[in-house]
């Protein structure tokens, strides 16, 4: 029998922000979580026209309220919100909280000790770039992961902002939460949870940094095994202008390799474990890739052991009906499902994967966002009870504690 997600009745209040807090905020709600966005106030917020959606796609199963925290109405709103929930996700600099009053270790524990406080920022909070801004690339710069990127020759290559911003910060900042809720079971008591995008990624690169020390990666960047170096852990464009990825390591999966391309032993350069051969090598695996369309190579190396699979666009697994699925499989308490019917999956398993639920619009491959203002006086009065007129009014496009709304 398949129970609730695990982190269902858990209530976050995610202050606005991008990218990795919100990724934080959306695989707790993928998990059950009840999710509120705190938006800066606007004049349109909590009005019969809303603003239009802010720039933040990862609204999936959010819903916002407007309030200006710097405001006396807007502050004691949030003291008033704070023993409701179970976490408060904070994507502001180092002293912005600190500065508007809501202090995580003096103001907010001591309005609710069981709140677990999630601060995630780019730098460390310590050292020189403390008070800096930066951007992903800035972040997995000083962590020294960028160095390790890029071709042989070439100057270091930024992977998009999916290093820093998603994999060493939003996710590394939900495990801590979800670490900081185990700890709250055991105690009772919240605590401060601290992630940044530097030693998110530096720890993420922790195989490559050791690995300089050994032959695997104590080469110069894009000149080793896993890094483009090696011709048999590649890309390869095709004749009709895809590309096929190939990562033939071992000896069994290389000897495949082989055979699907139709080269014999005796064609080879040399020994493939000698680097000296690797540019002879690539060589002769570029001329061949072209000779064939990419659907050809699938047809060839489908269903074998050669680790040769085709790079496949976003664009392409969305016309396929590719169906996007939570970010790990729970069996009895699957996460919320993102495509619908997945009620019809006969396969346990495979249902479990799909997660549970009606799924959302869009199948997650398009998000309409979120407006400020939108959904969030719901939340509050299934929460709390709160409606407007008695807890709380609107003022100058936020919400206000009613004891305050006249400042």
């Amino acid at each position: 029998m398949t129970s609730p997600p695990p982190l269902s009745g858990i209530r976050v209040l995610e202050l606005a922000g991008l990218a990795p807090g919100p990724f934080a905020g959306l695989l707790l709600a993928d998990y059950g979580a009840t999710v509120l966005r705190l938006d800066r106030a606007t004049p349109e917020t909590h009005s019969p026209n809303p603003p239009p959606p802010t720039r933040d796609q990862l609204t999936r199963r959010k819903s916002s309220i407007a309030v200006d925290m710097r405001s006396p109405g807007g502050l004691s709103f949030i003291k008033a919100l704070i023993p409701h929930v179970d976490i408060l996700i904070d994507p502001f600099r180092p002293g912005v909280l600190e500065k508007a009053g809501l202090c995580p270790k003096t103001v907010l524990t001591a309005l609710n000790p069981r709140l677990i406080v999630a601060r995630m920022t780019g730098f460390r909070r310590d050292g020189k770039y403390a008070q800096m801004a930066g951007h992903d690339i800035n972040y997995i710069a000083v962590s020294g992961v960028l160095s390790m990127l890029g071709r042989a020759g070439e100057k270091p290559y930024a992977p998009g902002n999916i290093l820093g911003d998603f994999a060493g910060g939003g996710a590394v900042c939900f495990m801590g939460i979800l670490l900081a809720l185990i700890e709250r079971q055991r105690t009772g008591r919240g605590q401060v949870v601290e992630a940044n995008m530097v030693d998110g990624s530096a720890y993420l690169a922790t195989f490559p940094r050791l690995g300089r020390k050994t032959w695997s990666w104590g080469g110069e960047r894009g000149m080793n095994v896993l890094d483009g170096g090696c011709p048999y852990y590649d890309t390869y464009e095709t004749k009709d202008g895809g590309f096929m990825a190939v990562g033939s390591l071992e000896p069994q999966f290389f000897a495949a390799l082989l055979k699907g391309l139709g080269i014999k032993s005796s064609d080879l350069p040399g020994p493939r474990e000698d680097p000296s051969t690797w540019k002879e090598l690539r060589e002769l695996f570029t001329r061949i890739f072209k000779s064939k369309s990419r659907a050809e190579w699938e047809r060839i190396f489908d269903g074998t052991d050669a680790c040769c699979t085709p790079v496949l666009t976003q664009g392409e697994l969305e016309e396929q009906g590719y169906d996007q699925r939570p970010i790990v499989t729970l069996r009895d308490s699957p996460a919320l499902a993102i495509i619908p019917d997945v009620e019809q999956e006969s396969d346990i398993g495979i249902r479990a994967a799909k997660g549970q639920g009606a799924g959302v619009e869009g199948k997650g491959w398009e998000e309409d966002g979120l407006s400020p203002g939108v959904g969030g006086e719901e939340v509050l009065e299934k929460w709390m009870g709160w409606k407007r007129g008695r807890q709380f009014e609107v003022g100058s496009g936020g919400l206000v504690s009613k004891q305050t709304s006249k400042l």
